[in-house]
């Protein structure tokens, strides 16, 4: 029994983060899991800079609203759940993700939560679990499953590493340099047949 765990950022949609840096014309919002592996340090940072121009989810939703998932990637989606059950496994937020699930044709994701005061200030994050990403994939092989992966960013390397197939997909260079033994690829239907092999 397959099961396959996809990274949502950088992979089937575009980085929020990297959207809202350019829609707010605040470019150290750019700073994504690509640049930084440490997460709580990388969130720290975002939500100081949140406070310190007066941003709060309401902006960042507004952003989000306006983008679409990468193009190829719903009807990968769409083929890959038709031949096995599949799992997004993401470092962001409920409050982010569920106008993108929509988009995707609504697949099972499992993701953090933001702490947003009233007046819609985002005060803090409350993380799934430790380690979340390969935590999820070891509890799906501890009940029976077989799991296969694919991501791009520092936070996905463990659960690659740990499942029975493992790709990296529009990685950067330098993580692609540092894991030669890890497939990569750029196209979801190279991806697409990558992970069918290995099923």
């Amino acid at each position: 029994m397959n099961i396959v765990c996809l990274d949502m950022e950088g992979v089937l949609v575009p980085e929020i983060w990297i959207a809202f840096a350019e829609a707010s014309g605040i470019p150290e919002l750019r700073r994504t899991t690509r640049d930084e592996p440490d997460y709580n340090k990388l969130m720290n940072f975002r939500l100081g800079i949140l406070k310190e121009h007066g941003l709060g989810l309401k902006e960042i939703q507004a952003t989000i609203a306006k983008i679409n998932p990468l193009p190829g990637a719903r009807e990968f989606l769409d083929e890959l759940r038709a031949a096995t059950q599949v799992l997004i496994l993401s470092d962001t937020f409920e409050q982010f993700a569920k106008p993108l699930m929509e988009k995707l044709n609504w697949p099972t994701i499992f993701c953090n939560t933001l702490e947003v005061a009233e007046n819609g200030e985002i005060t803090g994050f409350r993380m799934r679990c430790e380690k979340s990403k390969l935590t999820t994939v070891k509890a799906l092989q501890s009940i029976g499953y077989e799991t296969i992966a694919a991501g791009d960013s520092f936070n996905d390397l463990a659960m690659i590493q740990a499942s029975k197939a493992g790709f990296l997909f529009k990685s950067t260079e330098q993580i692609k340099k540092d894991y030669p033994q890890l497939p990569a690829y750029e196209e979801f239907g190279d991806l697409l047949s990558a992970i069918k092999a290995a099923l």
